[in-house]
């Protein structure tokens, strides 16, 4: 996919309040950049920011913090943001390097159409293939909770059984989400998908 250029993109992110440049010095101490104790929820791959931003509208208890490689998609979701709000800060990064900016403080992740890299060469590329299972096991607070959404079914299946072989427990199974769900925030992805009437498939995934 080849990611169209945002005019003033440098301005849009060297001007962004909520955008954290230095992560990796909050490392462990997030709840210092946020000034409170609150849950912190990470979306990784936030894409243009709707999920990321309606959540943190509609729940002023939690924190989240949205991670993004791309500075044109940041951009794009920082001009959508807007101002921000109190508990909501973005990075720009690779999800690679996760486990070099959290350590232990993340309480759920959101994984919201992401890449299914769907060649086998490809596969530790998957954000629920082992090497990232891993990390998250590193940044987690407690219990570890991953709500995944995608339109591809092989990722679904392969994220069902990486996520059983490392012992989650899988509840919220879905191959149809928006058939059995209602009244729920929706990436532009999804929105996208749900009038294409696509099939959204969902899990969600905890191990203490």
């Amino acid at each position: 996919m080849r990611l169209r250029n945002v005019k003033n993109k440098d301005d849009i992110l060297n001007s962004c309040p909520y955008l954290i440049t230095n992560p990796s010095t909050y490392k462990g101490n997030f709840a210092f950049l946020f000034n409170n104790n609150n849950p912190i929820y990470l979306e990784i791959g936030m894409g243009k920011g709707k999920f990321l931003y309606e959540n943190a509208l509609k729940n002023k208890d939690i924190n989240y913090i949205g991670i993004e490689r791309f500075d044109s998609v940041l951009a794009k979701a920082i001009k959508k943001i807007g101002t921000g709000l109190p508990n909501l800060k973005v990075i720009r990064m690779n999800a690679l390097d996760i486990d070099t900016v959290f350590s232990k403080e993340i309480s759920l992740i959101y994984l919201n159409f992401s890449d299914p890299w769907p060649k086998k060469r490809w596969q530790n590329r998957r954000l629920t293939s082992p090497v990232f299972l891993a990390k998250y096991e590193q940044i987690f607070k407690d219990i570890k909770r991953i709500e995944m959404k995608t339109d591809n079914q092989n990722l679904f299946i392969y994220s069902l059984e990486t996520l059983s072989n490392e012992n989650y427990h899988l509840s919220d199974i879905s191959f149809d989400y928006h058939k059995t769900h209602s009244d729920i925030i929706m990436s532009e992805y999804e929105e996208k998908f749900q009038k294409e009437g696509k099939n959204v498939y969902h899990l969600f995934a905890q191990k203490k």
